[in-house]
């Protein structure tokens, strides 16, 4: 979770109630769409815990419902009572100025509290937290409202990992069962790969300070880029496995060291959740909709940097910076297939924008920039600031969302950031190169 750097200064009377409102409602449809997110799963879905990366739906539920009592309403509600004294140490996630914690890789066997009385958590703590969103003195909410605005893009945050968690679960299971049944997408092609040309110069890049953002996305700075040109779209399931009949993934000169040490000691042949029909030789994918074929038109997903890397060293191009990647993004509304389209999976784009298309939707863009700080940046102080300043570590920069990220968390100067072997989310990749 991630300090925002929005404030809610003094205003009239009548700008106080507007931004109450505008919380309010999106308090309400945030925490309702993460309930709408877990109605699929059973209570046995929601319990299991895959690997020690990914958490349980229902620790999802509950932690960011935590995230409200603890830092709003234990603060800000006179009177409040905690719905359970030791949830604090159930769900907390790695704030160590809040207290101890359960071990993050042991979230899957808490059993109890039950799916049940995680919603019963979570019904308690909405009641209370809208009677204070209503009934807040101004100096108190002039103070709670910027953590108000912080907790619901970390719950939005927390949607798009419950949905990567899940299908991460669910492709453990021999039946390969879907989250919930679709039908087939229409195919569509892929546009032929063409290049988008950039003077370079000095450009500004970072959060302008209109609206929310995180603090690790600014101060906003001047970044000097050489001339480059990125791909018009992101590199395919076919690109990928033209890739893989190259002997991509058996060629050490394409992979940096440490990716291929990890290449021959998880044993990487294809992307992850890729199975190949031993019978027609074709190559299916598990997905959030059930197993299925490989669309040979859809951007690759699942993939990690160092295969990233590997592969636009196979083709002759680059990964993008991700001052490269704000760059191209800059003044473009934030439109594609994110998790309001509600198709769950990577589609084909349509090639027909005057900028690179699918820069936002489908899969995470890698960028081969570290997560690091900008120019300037300081972490906050406080449990609200832990989470940023403390991982800027051995970690590289994604920009773009995917498939299932909620639309509104994301804005041009949004920075995801993951390690470079790891690959569940919903990752993939566009080429760039410099120009001469």
């Amino acid at each position: 979770m991630q300090q925002a750097t929005q404030t809610i200064t003094a205003a009239t009377p009548a700008h106080q109630s507007d931004e109450r409102e505008r919380l309010l409602a999106g308090f309400r449809e945030v925490r309702g769409r993460s309930q709408i997110l877990a109605e699929p799963l059973s209570p046995e879905d929601m319990t299991a815990q895959s690997m020690a990366d990914a958490s349980p739906a229902k620790w999802h539920l509950a932690h960011t419902t935590w995230f409200f009592e603890t830092f709003i309403l234990r603060d800000y509600r006179p009177g409040y009572r905690a719905f359970h004294p030791a949830y604090n140490f159930l769900f907390n996630s790695y704030y160590e100025s809040v207290g101890e914690r359960h071990a993050r890789p042991r979230r899957g066997l808490l059993t109890r509290p039950s799916a049940a009385e995680v919603l019963d958590y979570r019904r308690h703590v909405d009641t209370a937290l809208e009677a204070l969103v209503i009934e807040a003195p101004v100096d108190a909410w002039l103070q709670l409202a910027p953590l108000l605005e912080l907790g619901l893009h970390h719950e939005m945050q927390h949607q798009e990992l419950l949905l990567t968690d899940v299908l991460h679960l669910l492709a453990q299971n021999p039946l390969s069962p879907a989250y919930r049944d679709a039908p087939l997408q229409s195919g569509s092609s892929a546009p032929p790969l063409t290049w988008w040309d950039h003077d370079g110069g000095l450009v500004e890049i970072g959060h302008d300070g209109a609206g929310f953002a995180y603090d690790c996305e600014g101060p906003r700075h001047s970044v000097f880029l050489q001339p480059f040109a990125l791909a018009s779209r992101p590199v395919s399931n076919g690109d990928w496995l033209a890739f893989m009949a190259d002997g991509g993934y058996e060629n050490a000169n394409l992979w940096l060291s440490d990716a291929w040490a990890t290449v021959q000691s998880e044993g990487w042949r294809a992307p992850l959740y890729w199975e190949e029909e031993a019978a027609d030789g074709l190559w299916t994918a598990m997905t959030l909709l059930g197993r299925r074929q490989v669309d040979p038109q859809a951007p690759v997903c699942h993939v990690s940097l160092f295969e990233a890397d590997a592969y636009a060293r196979w083709a002759g191009a680059r990964l993008p910076k991700e001052a490269e990647l704000e760059v191209a993004v800059a003044g473009l509304p934030v439109a594609g297939n994110l998790l309001g389209s509600d198709v769950l999976m990577p589609q084909a784009g349509t090639g027909t924008a005057d900028r690179p298309d699918q820069l936002y939707g489908d899969v995470w863009e890698w960028t081969q920039s570290a997560y690091g700080p900008y120019p300037g940046f300081r972490a906050p102080e406080g449990a609200v600031g832990e989470y940023n300043g403390k991982f800027m570590c051995s970690q590289f920069v994604l920009r773009g969302g995917s498939c299932v990220t909620p639309d509104a968390q994301l804005r041009p100067s949004y920075r995801n950031f993951f390690y470079p072997h790891q690959r569940w989310q919903f990752t993939g990749l566009r080429l760039a190169k410099d120009r001469s």
